[in-house]
């Protein structure tokens, strides 16, 4: 196992250390090799220069025993036996992708490779991000002081993971190729829309947009719902206004409300301006009253059954424990101490077998909200678990009422 200072540092931070064999300075790191075998290149050669006219060495990764801040510790026996240069195809970190330009989805040069972030785990070392910030350019400089200003003034890193870049082509040589975003047209409506959002959240503006103007309107919906509240302004934003009526009619009344809430009025109006009567409406009142207490909204009209009530007795009782009941797709197990211990839905109620008990079937694992819960937490549950019901509890787990999702969607008469 490697022993190492730093988890994380970048490339141009480690080039030029120092690498020593047995406390002997042998010369000074040239480059990394890698190679391109799971979701994140790894490390698996040095290229280390020697000083005084002496051939470079090619070190195995499992050589090296000790990455501290200022130098680089490998086992090796005679030096003779590595002095060899890296072979046809192999992948020089530092020498064919820092400085390489980084192409949109139409081939434009929109950033430059400036560093590249370098990261261990279980004793090996990857390539994780590139970076193409002015600051890391100015640090590799060395000009520090003016990289803090910079930063200051406009921000630090700026990188997109490497599982985002395309696998490198065999051709690529020094002093030529390009870095390429593996986000591909034909690939974007493969990709799921909570990792699809991951991927246009670390992208640079221009191609967020690019990527986002390419998807159908289900998973444009589906997509913006999952992205953080800064990028759906600046998507939402950009985008022609019948568009943005046409990802909103894709959500739910409850998921609508929840985007349309994270912009400026002004806007929130133009959209909810452009959409049916009845459906802006409703998203109005959920915006409204996102903040307030879920016990506001929380219905006692629920079924409470005991854990040793058996199947049979409660499918020929149904139809009267149902009656004038708001939630009905599931009965709530309360013991002896009036705490809620389980769920049973109705589906796994008249599949079970009719001698069994409530407390041999139920699910023990429960969704729930508690007291101080607000309306925009009950809608992010429902909306996350697929839920038509969520049971609010006190922190001894007594019940203190179900909110629905008939609740969430249409809000009763008591919130106009």
């Amino acid at each position: 196992m490697v022993a190492v200072v730093e988890p994380e540092f970048f490339l141009s931070e480690i080039i030029g250390r120092r690498v020593i064999r047995q406390s002997e300075r042998v010369g000074r790191l040239q480059d990394l090799v890698i190679v391109e075998t799971g979701r994140l290149p790894e490390v698996t050669q040095l290229v280390v220069r020697r000083p005084y006219g002496y051939p470079s060495l090619l070190v195995p990764w499992d050589k090296v025993v000790v990455v501290s801040t200022n130098e680089i510790a490998i086992d090796i026996g005679a030096l003779e036996e590595y002095q060899q240069s890296p072979q046809s195809g192999a992948i020089l970190l530092r020498d064919y992708i820092l400085d390489k330009k980084i192409l949109d989805l139409d081939d434009r040069e929109v950033e430059v490779v400036y560093d590249v972030k370098l990261a261990f785990q279980g004793g090996k070392l990857y390539a994780s991000e590139v970076d193409f910030s002015r600051y890391r350019l100015l640090r590799r400089l060395g000009l520090r002081r003016l990289a803090r200003f910079f930063a200051q003034q406009h921000g630090g890193e700026n990188t997109v993971s490497w599982k985002y870049v395309q696998r490198l082509p065999d051709t690529l040589g020094s002093f030529s190729g390009s870095v390429k975003l593996n986000v591909l047209k034909s690939a974007l409506h493969e990709i799921h829309p909570v990792d699809l959002a991951d991927i246009l959240e670390e992208l640079e503006s221009g191609q967020r947009q690019a990527i986002f103007n390419q998807l159908d309107p289900e998973l444009a919906s589906e997509t913006l719902e999952e992205v953080e509240p800064r990028v759906q302004r600046e998507l939402l934003a950009t985008m022609q206004h019948d568009r943005a009526i046409q990802l909103i009619r894709e959500m739910s009344p409850a998921q609508a409300a929840d985007l349309v809430a994270a912009l400026p009025a002004s806007e929130a109006e133009e959209i909810l301006g452009g959409l049916d009567g009845d459906d802006a409406t409703r998203i109005r009142r959920i915006v409204e009253h996102h903040d307030e207490n879920v016990l506001l909204f929380v219905s006692q009209g629920y079924i409470r059954l005991a854990p040793d009530a058996p199947v049979r007795r409660v499918l020929a009782e149904y139809r009267d424990l149902a009656q004038g009941k708001d939630v009905l797709s599931y009965l709530y197990v309360i013991d002896a101490e009036d705490r809620l211990v389980g769920v049973v839905g109705l589906r796994e109620l008249v599949s079970a077998e009719p001698g069994r008990p409530l407390g041999a079937i139920m699910t023990e694992q429960i969704i729930t909200l508690g007291a101080a819960d607000t309306l925009r937490d009950a809608v992010h549950a429902l909306a996350r678990y697929g839920l038509r019901a969520i049971p609010v509890v006190s922190p001894e787990r007594h019940m203190l009422g179900v909110i629905s999702d008939r609740d969430v969607r249409g809000l009763k008469p008591r919130l106009d």
